[in-house]
């Protein structure tokens, strides 16, 4: 069994979202439209989308930028030994009780400091085998909805394998469903991921 990838921990929460703070260096693993889990214990944990990354400003930073000849020595200790954290802003989408997963808003958030994993590929699958949580990424509140959508699916179709096909055009035929009556975001949603096909 591969050992869970820790993308962060959990700055705050609400039941429709959270935000996760990571360090610079470990940029590399969470990326725009992963699905991530807060475990809380007892058979519990919290599923999201990560739908905003940022980098906060501090007042070294905004003397740099203006600097003239920045060494990279300078450069790499701000980066490597940066004390704002990068920003992870998380969508939720569903939660595990007992082993069953619930494509519903989770009965309680996770706790600041709480570990945030990157979802593996098999978790994705289980995660994703209905689309339920659809309805949470079209009702979220400051979501790029198109592009979060459109990272997802294509996310989760790699997680599939050699069947990613068939979930890409079911996923699609689901969203062509759910937004039926508002066609600017059908719009919006299918120039993305005609982007991703």
């Amino acid at each position: 069994m591969t050992q869970p990838i820790e993308i962060g921990r959990l700055l705050s929460a609400g039941i429709s979202g959270f935000t996760a703070g990571c360090r610079v260096n470990q940029l590399s693993v969470p990326s725009f439209g992963a699905l991530v889990r807060a475990p809380l214990g007892d058979g519990y944990q919290v599923y999201g989308l990560i739908h905003d990354i940022h980098i906060d400003d501090d007042g070294l930073v905004r003397q740099l930028v203006t600097a003239d000849g920045v060494s990279e020595e300078v450069m790499k200790d701000n980066r490597e030994r940066r004390i704002v954290p990068v920003e992870m802003s998380v969508l939720a989408v569903g939660y595990e009780q007992d082993g069953k997963v619930h494509h519903l808003l989770p009965p309680r958030p996770p706790l600041s400091l709480d570990v945030i994993y990157l979802c593996e590929d098999k978790d994705m699958v289980r995660f994703t085998e209905k689309f339920g949580y659809f309805r949470h990424i079209l009702n979220g509140k400051d979501v790029p909805v198109g592009e979060v959508l459109a990272a997802h699916i294509l996310q989760a179709g790699k997680a599939r394998g050699v069947e990613s096909g068939k979930w890409i055009e079911s996923a699609t035929q689901e969203v062509i469903t759910l937004l039926r009556d508002d066609y600017p975001t059908l719009m919006s949603v299918l120039g993305a991921l005609a982007d991703i096909s």
